[in-house]
């Protein structure tokens, strides 16, 4: 092994489970002849960026790092990069971000999968360091694994099971002419699978089953712990949910899901979209609901749990809800992270609209699933939406939990009838949401200033680009009348 080998030694990257799945996987590329091997990172959208290699070149890259440009963290959902990325700092106050300079993509191996669609094809997730071997403080699979790291000092593993809508469609133009591109591109013209309302019948499913059964088939043979697939409200609207798994998996899971539905969607002339809100008529919106829980990582017990009694929670669990309303304000920039998300919160809707709980009630922004002596107890938070970046929503529900058990906050009684609940309404539009974030202090302190600053950044650049743009609302109401 030489000199430029020994990165992830060098500088006590890899777990021995690590270690040990990067022998498994060398093995599986020599067993299976693999031509290419898809190195990918989740970025601050939580979609996946990386570079294609050849076999022997990936595997040369497994312990020593496949280079990749620094741009790729300073770009908003059009792709546009937003930082000055040529001043000194690159716009992150830190040398190693300026100029486009490069970052190491390393992989992690314990990912590695096998792609069901793409012949002879390997696929890794990666997370990225500079080259003295520190975490890139703006990538957050790493923050992620930070803040899972503060949880195992204290005794516990994080537990979460993933529900997750979103639209398929048949694509009936690809608009790929020369004046279709752009940045964004214009999307493609669709055409629906099904008509809406009616919620989980036979025939609805059945009418989506041939694109459904496409999907499950290859999400199975990812290895993603799918648990069902079901119809939903609205039209061409589908629901995949996912069995609980513990630390990084679940964040691993979503964005493998994600990347893994459009592809497998497109090739087969469908087009996939976990947007929120499509401008399709007669749409409904889509959210991702995660159930969560702590387990103590000696007895693996939920310590959500609660004993014999009225309570639906332990005490910590009450207060790790308390946490998540004290803090679901300044959260929602994370946990839904786009303009269009913000069209879900309504009244009387099966969508939150305000920071209360409830005991198995779908009007609340927290459900409490579970009782006194149930192992499967849990908090379900509705908040999400499906274009969330798993690793911020997760990591955000971890820190906010946490202080609600620390300063010992109460959650309140059980809100029966939601939405005349008196309690903190949640953000209306994803600019109030980033002022919340401003108003409380807290995830400054605990995420790090320079990311909140960075995440912030981004956002303010998506906003200040919608509010540029003149919509077909403004032109219906205003250009006639004046």
């Amino acid at each position: 092994m030489d000199a430029t080998s020994r990165f992830v030694v060098r500088h006590g990257l890899w777990s021995a489970e690590q270690h040990e799945a990067a022998v498994r996987l060398r093995r599986t590329v020599e067993a299976q002849d693999l031509d290419t091997i898809r190195l990918s990172f989740p970025d601050q959208h939580g979609i996946l960026r990386g570079k294609t290699l050849v076999a022997s070149e990936a595997l040369n890259a497994l312990d020593s790092g496949c280079a990749i440009t620094t741009t790729m963290l300073a770009k908003d959902t059009s792709h546009r990069t937003v930082f000055p990325v040529f001043t000194p700092g690159g716009g992150f106050g830190m040398r190693e971000m300026q100029g486009a300079a490069d970052v190491l993509m390393v992989p992690d191996p314990t990912t590695f999968r096998v792609l069901p669609w793409s012949p002879r094809t390997g696929w890794v997730l990666c997370d990225i360091y500079f080259a003295d071997g520190r975490p890139v403080p703006f990538a957050t699979r790493n923050l992620y694994r930070s803040v899972l790291g503060g949880l195992a000092d204290r005794g516990y593993d994080f537990v979460a099971g993933l529900e997750v809508e979103f639209h398929v469609f048949r694509i009936e133009n690809m608009r790929m002419a020369p004046a279709d591109a752009g940045q964004p591109g214009a999307p493609p013209d669709v055409s629906l699978l099904s008509h809406g309302y009616q919620y989980l019948t036979e025939q609805r499913y059945d009418q989506m089953e041939p694109v459904l059964e496409l999907i499950r088939r290859d999400i199975v043979a990812l290895d993603l712990p799918l648990r069902s697939i079901e119809v939903e409200f609205g039209p061409s609207q589908c629901e995949f949910t996912f069995q609980p798994t513990v630390g990084l998996a679940p964040a691993d899971t979503m964005v493998l899901f994600r990347s893994a539905v459009k592809q497998i969607c497109r090739r087969h002339g469908y087009h996939a979209t976990f947007m929120c809100r499509p401008r399709i008529p007669h749409v409904m919106s889509s959210g991702w609901h995660l159930h969560q829980s702590l387990v103590a990582r000696t007895s693996g017990a939920n310590v959500f749990m609660a004993g014999e009694g009225g309570e639906a929670l332990s005490p910590l669990g009450r207060g790790y809800l308390a946490g998540l309303l004290e803090h679901a304000r300044a959260a929602t920039v994370f946990t839904t992270p786009t303009i269009n998300g913000y069209k879900r919160y309504r009244t009387y809707s099966l969508a939150p609209d305000r920071a209360i709980w409830g005991r198995d009630n779908r009007g609340v922004m927290i459900r409490v699933l579970g009782g006194p002596g149930d192992a499967a107890t849990r908090l379900e938070n509705r908040v999400g939406e499906p274009a969330a970046n798993p690793y911020l929503y997760m990591a955000t529900q971890i820190l906010s939990g946490l202080d609600g058990v620390d300063r010992g906050l109460d959650p309140g009684p059980s809100a029966d009838t939601p939405y005349e609940t008196t309690a903190n309404p949640l953000p209306k539009t994803l600019r109030e949401a980033v002022f919340a974030l401003s108003d409380d202090p807290f995830f400054r302190r605990t995420m790090g200033a320079a990311f909140v600053d960075y995440y912030v950044h981004i956002k303010h650049a998506e906003i200040e680009r919608f509010q540029a743009e003149v919509t077909e609302w403004e032109q219906r109401e205003y250009f006639e009348m004046f």
